[in-house]
């Protein structure tokens, strides 16, 4: 996929902003508000035309609008080898499918992170890939916390070695199942990330008290009506007693954990077990 020349209509994504294929990290924000040291996110792809998709909708398209984040979508495709541009060649020792080759991946990683800091803490570069550390909310906030993130989406069958042990790529997995691409696995992380920043859901208690924020799932929610086909909002929540409100929500989180997740309860009561008397508990 290359550049669609000048004097063609562009297509677009179906997010707020059009996104089109750059072999360079370009500003697709130009003409949008800019916030000092606005969260950037670089996404390197070989269908660059899937972005902002769904996060170009909602709160974090409204973010992304108001600068309070950056997203640029770097084309794989202009970095290819040859007249064709070819990204990947057949695996090494033979089998099916194909790879994407370490040169290629190189020179777009080279060409997104232009102005980025080296120090992996500060911007992490992460592979988006099934047999990566599990993605989970703790992560979220380590990455919200960093200036920003380049993300590499893979296809095929996968990214050779070679280049992701060179450039001290961080693989991520969002699950035990596998995608076509690593597109979708982006947007996921991206939504995770953004929500995170500061302004972005405008009230900061609601990521303090949803699923995972201490290691629970996260309690039932009810609304009005008070009344659903002979269902009641359970008392306490309506009782104006703050107090009871939040031991309720603190036990069904507690309830709700234990039968769904036992790798997640299991932490809770090593946590618990760990405080000192008295604290917490």
């Amino acid at each position: 996929m290359s550049d669609t020349p000048d004097d063609h209509p562009r297509p677009k994504s179906h997010g707020r902003l059009s996104i089109q294929a750059s072999a360079r990290p370009r500003d697709l924000m130009a003409g949008m508000p800019q916030v000092r040291g606005a969260y950037q996110a670089r996404v390197i792809t070989l269908f660059p035309e899937a972005f902002p998709g769904t996060l170009g909708l909602s709160l974090t398209g409204k973010a992304l609008d108001m600068g309070l984040w950056r997203l640029d979508a770097i084309a794989l495709r202009p970095f290819g080898e040859g007249r064709h541009r070819n990204v990947d060649d057949t695996p090494a020792g033979g089998g099916a499918g194909m790879v994407l080759r370490a040169d290629v991946v190189d020179r777009a990683l080279d060409a997104a992170m232009e102005g980025a800091p080296d120090d992996r803490a500060r911007w992490p570069v992460v592979y988006l890939s099934p047999r990566g550390q599990p993605f989970d909310q703790a992560m979220a906030r380590r990455f919200a916390a960093c200036e920003g993130i380049t993300l590499l989406c893979g296809r095929f069958e996968g990214v050779d070695q070679r280049v992701l042990d060179a450039r001290a790529i961080e693989e991520v997995s969002l699950g035990d199942f596998v995608l076509t691409g690593g597109e979708i696995a982006a947007q996921a992380l991206l939504d995770a990330i953004v929500r995170l920043i500061p302004g972005v859901l405008g009230n900061a208690a609601s990521t303090e008290e949803e699923s995972f924020s201490d290691g629970l799932l996260e309690h039932p929610q009810f609304t009005r009506p008070q009344l659903w086909e002979g269902r009641e909002i359970p008392s306490v929540l309506t009782g104006g007693n703050h107090a009871e409100v939040t031991k309720w929500r603190r036990a069904e989180a507690e309830k709700l954990t234990e039968a769904r997740r036992a790798d997640l309860w299991a932490a809770h009561q090593a946590r618990m077990a760990a405080k000192p008397p008295g604290r917490g508990r």
